[in-house]
């Protein structure tokens, strides 16, 4: 049996031989930067909440002041939230030419506050919200300004404004998963961080880095479909794996 180390020596030695690396990262790689993940049993974000009765597409449309009332606390909390190291390890990585991008499942916006540049958020980020009738966009700053005495953020139009983040029932954005297959398709290396790779269509893109003749590595802490698959996997702490993978690189 492998051990950590061995694994992360594989793991370094497999980036430096890439010459195309991408990232794939879900929420576990935000959850040291105090952001719970969805389903860890006593502290995921659906532990005491049915997403399609708060988090669905058509609550936002016909309850406004029900959406609101879960997603108001979560949009002003996750502005608060800082990187953390893991974060900082995979800008340091493109910074060296080491890293292609950044494709998240995260609507956080920690990656680009690290420093990334190159970040594909293919479910969307609470940077700017959207009027539902007329299009104008609201940077995050100005959102909690918008709320009416319903509790319902609205534009000066009078139409109710929407995250823009994918909520259940909403098809991800085109242009965002387009760009993630091609990255994925060229990867030599598809790194997959704090992800479950079990929602689809992302959980689909190790995959076509597979078909493509790339490899896969992944770091999160239980099980994925992927497992058998990878060429490694490391199953530690995300802050302390990947800046083990700095030291080696």
């Amino acid at each position: 049996m492998k051990t950590q180390s061995t694994g992360i020596e594989q793991l370094a030695e497999l980036v430096r031989e890439s010459t195309c690396t991408v990232a794939l990262t879900g929420a576990g790689i935000s959850v040291p930067s105090g952001i719970p993940d969805f389903r860890s049993p006593g502290t995921g974000l659906w532990e005491n909440v049915d997403p399609m009765e708060v988090a669905h597409i058509d609550v936002f449309v016909n309850e406004p002041a029900r959406f609101w009332s879960y997603y108001r606390p979560r949009f002003g909390m996750l502005t608060e939230k800082q990187p953390n190291r893991a974060h900082s390890v995979l800008a340091e990585l493109e910074q060296r030419g080491l890293l292609d991008a950044v494709i998240t499942q995260n609507i956080d916006t920690l990656h680009r506050r690290a420093g990334s540049q190159r970040v594909v958020e293919v479910h969307g980020t609470v940077a700017t919200a959207s009027c539902w009738a007329c299009g104008e966009t609201y940077p995050r700053e100005r959102v909690e300004s918008l709320f009416d005495a319903d509790g319902i953020a609205r534009c000066g139009c009078g139409g109710a404004v929407k995250p823009d983040v994918v909520l259940f029932g909403e098809m991800l954005p085109e242009v965002a998963m387009r760009e993630a297959h091609v990255l994925c398709a060229g990867a030599d290396l598809l790194l997959c961080v704090g992800s479950s790779l079990e929602v689809y269509p992302v959980a689909g893109l190790p995959g076509v880095t597979r078909a493509g003749g790339g490899a896969l590595a992944i770091v999160t802490k239980g099980p994925t479909p992927y497992d058998g698959d990878a060429a490694v996997r490391l199953d530690g702490d995300v802050v302390d794996e990947l800046e083990a993978l700095l030291r080696l690189l």
